[in-house]
This record gives C-alpha cells, sequence and structure tokens, in this order.
C-alpha cells in the first residue's frame, strides 16, 4: 500500500507586490514540494484587512496572487490553490481556538508588539485583529491536519503558537489536531536589499530600487540591478565582506541552479558591469514567462475562477472534516 503523502499547508498575504525574494525563496521551493507532499496553497485574504484595505485593490491582488502560484509553476492538478475567506471553516475554528488561547501569549507575539507599536507612535488605534490573527494562522495551518509548514525565522514564532493551541486543546478534549512541525527547506540564499545589502529584499523597504518586484518590467528590472550597491574592490568574490556583489552571486546562482563557486570563476577577471549585466538578464529570462502566464490569467477570470472554486470545494471537505470534530469535542451541537 503506497504511503500516504504528508501534508503541508502554506499562504502568502495578497497585501502588496511580491518581490524576488519571494519568488525565489517561497514560490520556487513550493513548486519542489507538490510531487512529494500533499499541498495546500492559500491566498490568505483574511490576513491581509488586519490593515485597512482599499476593496477594488484587495480584489484585485488576490487574484493577482493566485494567478502567480500558477505562473511560478504550482500545478493546479496536483496542489490544492484556494482563497481563504472561500472556505468558512478558517473564520469559525478561528473564532473555537481564540477560546482556547491566552491574552498573555498573543501579547508577546513580536509582530504584535512592533506593529502595534507603530500604531501608537503613529496615533493610530491598534486593531483587535492584529492582536488576533496568529490564532486564525492557527486555524488555517490546523484545520488541514498539516504535518510541516513552510516558515521563516519571522514566522516560527505563529508556528510555536499554532503548536501550543493544538496540544492544550488536545490535552483538554482528546486527541484532535496533528501538532505541525516546520519545514526547513534545504539552506537557500537569502536574497538582500539591492541599496542595503544588509537588509533582507522586501516590498516595505525604504528605497524603490532596493527591491525588484516580480511584475517588474525588463527594462526597471536592468536599471536596479545596474544600480545595485556592490564595493570598491572591483572583483567578484563570495564573501562577506562584499555584501552588494555576494547578494547578486545569490540571485544568478539561484536563478541558474548552479553553485556561489561557479559564478565567481565564470567571473573571474571581469568587471562589475558586465557581472550586473548578466544577473539582470538571468532575472528578466526568469521572470519573462511567469509575467506572460500572470496576464494571460488575469485577462482569463474564468479559468482562475474554475481554479478557486474547485480549490475551495476540496479544501472545504477537508477543512469540515475537522471543524465539525473540533465542535462536537467543545459540546457544541453539529449542524
Amino acid at each position: 500500500m503506497e504511503d500516504k503523502k504528508k501534508v503541508i499547508f502554506s499562504g502568502i498575504q495578497p497585501s502588496g507586490d511580491l518581490t524576488l525574494g519571494n519568488y525565489l525563496g517561497a514560490l520556487k521551493s513550493w513548486v519542489k514540494l507538490q510531487d512529494e507532499y500533499e499541498c495546500y496553497f492559500c491566498v490568505v485574504d483574511l490576513h491581509a484587512i488586519t490593515v485597512k484595505q482599499v476593496p477594488a485593490d484587495l480584489r484585485k491582488r488576490t487574484l493577482e496572487m493566485l494567478a502567480i502560484y500558477i505562473a511560478s509553476g504550482i500545478d493546479t492538478t496536483k496542489n490544492t490553490l484556494f482563497i481563504q475567506s472561500h472556505v468558512p471553516a478558517h473564520s469559525e475554528l478561528s473564532w473555537l481556538l481564540t477560546c482556547n488561547s491566552y491574552v498573555g501569549e498573543l501579547s508577546r507575539m513580536t509582530q504584535y508588539k512592533d506593529k502595534s507599536q507603530k500604531s501608537v507612535n503613529s496615533g493610530d488605534p491598534i486593531i483587535a485583529g492584529l492582536f488576533n490573527y496568529p490564532v486564525l494562522m492557527a486555524a488555517d495551518i490546523l484545520l488541514y491536519q498539516t504535518d510541516l509548514v513552510p516558515v521563516g525565522i519571522d514566522q516560527r514564532q505563529h508556528l510555536e503558537l499554532a503548536r501550543d493551541i493544538a496540544g492544550r486543546f488536545n490535552n483538554a478534549y482528546s486527541e484532535t489536531f496533528k501538532i505541525p512541525e516546520a519545514y526547513i527547506p534545504k539552506a537557500g540564499a537569502k536574497i538582500m536589499d539591492l541599496q542595503e545589502p544588509t537588509k533582507k529584499m522586501s516590498k516595505s523597504g525604504e528605497n524603490p530600487n532596493g527591491a525588484i518586484l516580480l511584475m517588474d518590467s525588463p527594462d526597471v528590472i536592468r536599471k536596479k540591478i545596474s544600480r545595485a550597491v556592490t564595493d570598491s574592490v572591483g572583483v567578484v568574490n563570495y564573501t562577506d565582506d562584499q555584501p552588494g556583489v555576494k547578494n547578486l552571486i545569490n540571485i544568478l546562482a539561484t536563478i541558474e541552479g548552479i553553485t556561489p563557486e561557479e559564478v565567481v570563476a565564470r567571473f573571474e577577471g571581469k568587471g562589475y558591469a558586465e557581472f550586473k549585466k548578466e544577473v539582470g538578464e538571468a532575472i528578466v529570462r526568469e521572470l519573462e514567462p511567469v509575467q506572460q502566464r500572470v496576464k494571460d490569467l488575469l485577462s482569463n477570470k474564468k479559468e482562475l475562477e474554475e481554479i478557486y472554486k474547485a480549490g475551495a470545494e476540496k479544501a472545504n471537505y477537508v477543512a469540515m472534516k475537522t471543524l465539525r470534530k473540533t465542535q462536537k469535542k467543545i459540546g457544541l451541537i453539529p449542524r
């Protein structure tokens, strides 16, 4: 008998433009998981509304995010792709888990402390959703009896909370949820800001030239790479003493599937101008087909609609089994 595949759950908020770092660090690694695991990839639109959104923009970005998943190589026949708000069990389980969570543990969440402090500094009220959303994240994961969650360092704390809540519920009401583990992919290069190469590339960076956005045009990509910070050494070396050059090496190595040492050997005796030109062209070659597929999908909303409806139907079937079990354990009458 064939062993049952382990379940992976992951999602990205449709709250802004994805960067080359998101693409190389998350989406490309998701593509590698789809044959080995049962994968649920979700556009987590409910998480996006912890910050005030323009409704038309949120709808547009949600569909674009789904299109990007597919264009990046995520196969809709092998994976479950869906929009979070299309599976009501996420919100329902979130409330049940909120009633099994503690104010103390939620207030210790680093992201809550950082973001709430920004609200205090700007004189804005702190949104309750900002406080509670790690519980929604726990619900996202636990609904699918998830074995593994791909997480970066900034999300490890939220996964630990999901594990704590699941364990607490299981102890109180008997075995209900699988305790998820972190999935740590084989060491991949972290893509850094092109203008501040000691910081991770982010869509919210201060300098727009620091991040290559997934949908940037070829000319914009080439310009951003040509302006990338390097140094006065003038030699392509893979060393922490040359963080800007090291970052560009990582980008090229990741795209071409070669080692940083092979990149260094290729550019021995060559200057930064030639090196940057090749990095820029490699990014353009990598992203152009992705961008074209995204545009094709967004111009054919019917195909996208069929994909997200089928995904929600499959996700809903699995999620409802967990939700009904949870409701029954707590003492709610099944509907």
